[in-house]
């Protein structure tokens, strides 16, 4: 890896990289077709992109820092980047040569501001696992804190030395990079180049701040507090800075571990199908995720005691919270909609979904879109892994670039929450695969997806059963407010202006029937929205039947208007 002391000749070579394919690429995309010779340039696209993503990928492991993170960024922007280079990234893994050990102690000593002998009991100098951010050590608590604390096995977690000054560099860089391509028309009606970089810097700052870490790790455990489902290592507050994490080893059976699990009575199918539960959980219910779920962040952790069923007692341990997602709540509810789509296989419900997310702009086009998604859901919707394996590849090839030229042909570009989303799900998908090669995500997608509706549908007759109480409440005062204002017209409290009472009075009475056409219209709806799931025809009815209230309450008395009160 790259060391401090080289980051000018670091910045120059990312330079150096992006600055000679952005010239290849203008030459072959602008020039060679001014030229009359757009053949050559088509020809030779799919093999100069993966020439390319090899490049980069060569580049990135060697230089180590934020390239591998680019790299990994770049192999999920599916809706910017074509197929041959995100599908050449995707296997791009942070993991470098680890730093010298004493290169670690004296940067752990420095920030713990304490001898590490005094910090912990033991430490090994061999990493259980190195990064290119940083690197993972097993360690003891001295006696007082494990006392103090209750545990005594720990992981510690170290920044690589000057990885700060690196970052700093490579995100100059990559800035200087966005600039340029903001100044081509080719990249910048498509995709706002530095916000993507700035988008990227967020992400990878708060990466190396291991506090937040650390308060990711206790929000997310929150989440969890009531289900045995899933446990959290817990912080060693007294022994952690921003760079420096102390968390309880939590080190159990890897999850993608089959013989492993079957040793101890556990079913890798039953793994695969609790743990899409338990992320889709996190995606739709809590709103707050783990961003990097793939088999080394998660483990399978033995319990105490039978569990209801045959087995043993088991639950999924979380470990490595430094990419985290989260969903607002006006997202949250349009990928329930989304959830919804895809279990029922409806691709112009999915493209609505899309567009409630906000992901598309209102002046979208999506007539192709929607043909597309139809045509997916009628070709593979439904499939599990293993049907997938028998489809020929050339059909998946041939899919993949138009689906591809679709969706980048389109005006949009997907916030940084929504890649992270993407990105959980696609190892979800990963992980449940690995451990059963015939897993069918469709199983676990349409039961949650029926809860999802049922929940929707409960939360709108909740809404509507509302409004009824209102509308029934002024409908209710509007009688005693009419008796009112005739005692006062009987006890002379009222001037009387005879053409203004009469209309005064004739809205009051429209209005009186309007808000009875309202209260009868909510109350239909609400029976029929009740009924709809186990007596269809009686529900259907009473919903079509609301439609006529509906309309008086609306129009009535819209003629009457034109008159100044």
């Amino acid at each position: 890896m790259t060391d401090v002391g080289d980051t000018r000749a670091r910045y120059r070579r990312i330079l150096r990289f992006a600055a000679r394919y952005l010239v290849q690429t203008w030459w072959f995309e602008i020039a060679l077709p001014r030229l009359g010779m757009a053949r050559i340039a088509e020809r030779t696209r799919s093999s100069r992109m993966r020439r390319f993503a090899r490049r980069f990928h060569v580049l990135a492991v060697d230089l180590g820092g934020l390239m591998i993170k680019v790299g990994q960024f770049m192999s999920s922007r599916l809706d910017v980047l074509p197929p041959e280079i995100t599908k050449e990234l995707e296997g791009l893994q942070d993991e470098v040569p680890p730093v010298p050990f004493a290169r670690i102690r004296a940067a752990a000593e420095a920030e713990l501001g304490v001898p590490l002998e005094a910090a912990y009991a033991w430490i090994d100098e061999t990493p259980v696992a190195a990064a290119s951010l940083g690197q993972a050590h097993r360690a003891g608590l001295a006696a007082a804190d494990a006392e103090q604390t209750g545990m005594s096995a720990v992981v510690v977690k170290v920044q690589r030395p000057g990885i700060q000054e690196i970052v700093d560099v490579d995100l100059a860089a990559l800035r200087r990079v966005g600039g340029w391509l903001s100044r081509i028309r080719l990249v910048y009606t498509r995709v706002n180049a530095p916000a993507l970089v700035e988008e990227f810097a967020a992400t990878s700052l708060e990466e190396i701040d291991y506090l937040h870490e650390a308060e990711n790790a206790e929000r997310f455990a929150r989440d969890f507090a009531d289900d045995d489902r899933v446990a959290v290592p817990e912080v060693v507050w007294e022994r952690s800075t921003r760079r420096v994490l102390t968390l309880q080893d939590v080190t159990a059976i890897k999850i993608t571990d089959h013989e492993a699990l079957r040793a101890v009575g556990v079913e890798p199918d039953a793994v695969a199908r609790r743990f899409a539960a338990v992320m889709f959980d996190q995606l739709f219910d809590h709103g707050f995720f783990h961003a990097d779920p793939h088999p080394g962040n998660v483990f399978v952790t033995l319990g105490e005691g039978p569990q209801e069923g045959e087995g043993p007692r088991w639950r999924f341990t979380f470990v490595d919270f430094g990419m985290m997602g989260e969903v607002p709540s006006g997202i949250r509810r349009g990928l329930r909609q989304l959830l919804i789509a895809v279990a029922s296989r409806d691709g112009r419900g999915l493209v609505a979904a899309i567009r409630e997310v906000g992901v598309l702009l209102p002046s979208a086009d999506t007539a192709e879109l929607e043909r597309a998604m139809t045509q997916l859901f009628a070709r593979f919707g439904g499939m599990g892994f293993a049907e997938l394996a028998q489809v020929d590849p050339r059909e998946f090839r041939a899919f993949a670039i138009e689906f591809g030229d679709v969706v980048r042909s389109l005006p949009f570009q997907l916030p940084e929450n929504f890649l992270l989303i993407v990105r959980a799900s696609s190892l979800t998908s990963g992980v449940c695969s690995a451990l059963n090669p015939a897993f069918n995500l469709w199983d676990s997608v349409e039961p949650y997806a029926a809860r999802l509706l049922q929940d929707e549908r409960g939360n709108i007759a909740q809404a509507i059963g509302k409004d009824v109480l209102q509308a029934a409440s002024i409908a209710a005062r509007l009688p005693v407010r009419l008796d009112e204002l005739v005692t006062r017209l009987d006890d002379g409290q009222v001037s009387i202006d005879t053409p203004r009472l009469d209309r005064r009075i004739a809205r009051l009475e429209r209005l009186g029937r309007r808000i009875l056409s309202a209260v009868l219209f909510v109350g239909l709806v609400v029976a029929g929205a009740v009924l709809l799931p186990d007596q269809a025809v009686l529900g259907t009815v009473l919903v079509s039947a609301s439609g006529l209230p509906l309309l008086h309450a609306l129009f009535a008395g819209a003629g009457g208007r034109s008159g100044t009160p």
